[in-house]
């Protein structure tokens, strides 16, 4: 994968210090790790008596892109007056009024299982169509 891709590490992201475990190669952590290691003074590690190193490990976070949707303008011009705004309520009550708008408008991406939530949402208020997102795009998931 292209160093790029990386570009977008967190600050303070946990790493984690075994290299000669299997699933090294691609998971995150361990990439981070040696990311952090030529450009941080301090790092924040995982214990490594709870790692695992094989396919269990509950902080193996796979290199693998995800695809991301990018914003949901176009869903209110195809919905019902009476059906936007339950939607929009179900949306508020899971993320609050201000991180629903960054996602409808796009300013904030969504992830694999927000999209999911949104679907289910749509389904809920009587959407029978496919709804698309404006746009999708591949991203690194740091964290789910």
């Amino acid at each position: 994968m292209p160093r790029k891709e990386y570009t977008s590490l967190p600050t303070n992201y946990p790493v984690c210090e075994h290299s000669d475990c299997p699933m090294a190669a691609s998971c995150l952590h361990q990439i981070a790790h040696a990311m952090k290691l030529k450009t941080d003074e301090l790092l924040r590690l995982i214990n490594p008596t709870r790692c695992t190193q094989d396919a269990s490990c509950a902080y193996y976070r796979s290199n693998r892109p995800m695809v991301y949707a990018r914003g949901f303008t176009n869903f209110q011009r195809r919905m019902f007056p009476d059906q936007y705004a339950s939607f929009m309520a179900i949306c508020i009550s899971e993320w609050g009024r201000n991180p629903y708008f960054e996602r409808r408008r796009g300013a904030r991406l969504i992830p694999p299982g927000e999209q999911q939530f949104i679907q289910k949402a749509l389904k809920k208020v009587g959407v029978k169509e496919e709804m698309k997102f404006d746009a999708y795009e591949e991203a690194i998931n740091w964290y789910d």
